[in-house]
C-alpha cells in the first residue's frame, strides 16, 4: 500500500512538472484532479501499457523502439478522455472535446516529456 501511494504521488509529480513546462497540458490547476487523474494513469498503465506493448512488439523491432513513443502519445489521450468522463480538468490541446493536429502534437511530445520526467522522479522517489 505504501508504494502504491508513493507510485501515485510520484506520477502526480511528474504531472504537475509537464503540465509546467508544457501549458497545452492543463489539469486544472487543482491538487485532488491531480491526483484522481494519477490514479487514471496508473490504472491505463497497469492494464493496458504491458498489453499495448507486447502487441506492438513487431512495430518497436522494426523502428527501434520509437513506435513505443507513439503508445505513450494514444495512451496520455486516453487518461485525457478518461478524466473528462468523469468530470475531472485535464486536457492536451484542448482535448477533450477537440481532436485536431496539434492535440496529437502535444500528446507526442508530453509523452516524451512524461517518460523523461517520471524517470528522473523515479530515480529520486523510491517506491
Amino acid at each position: 500500500m505504501k508504494g502504491f501511494i508513493i507510485g501515485t504521488l510520484a506520477t502526480a509529480l511528474t504531472f504537475a512538472i509537464v503540465s509546467y513546462a508544457l501549458p497545452q497540458i492543463d489539469y486544472g490547476g487543482q491538487i485532488g484532479g491531480l491526483l484522481v487523474v494519477s490514479l487514471i494513469a496508473g490504472v491505463v498503465n497497469g492494464l493496458l501499457k504491458p498489453i499495448l506493448k507486447i502487441m506492438s512488439l513487431p512495430l518497436n523491432l522494426m523502428t527501434l523502439g520509437l513506435f513505443g513513443l507513439v503508445i505513450n502519445a494514444a495512451l496520455l489521450l486516453l487518461i485525457a478522455w478518461l478524466s473528462d468522463l468523469i468530470g475531472v480538468t485535464f486536457t492536451i490541446a484542448d482535448f477533450p472535446p477537440d481532436f485536431t493536429f496539434e492535440t496529437l502534437k502535444i500528446a507526442f511530445i508530453g509523452g516524451v516529456a512524461i517518460s523523461i520526467v517520471g524517470s528522473i522522479v523515479g530515480l529520486v522517489v523510491h517506491d
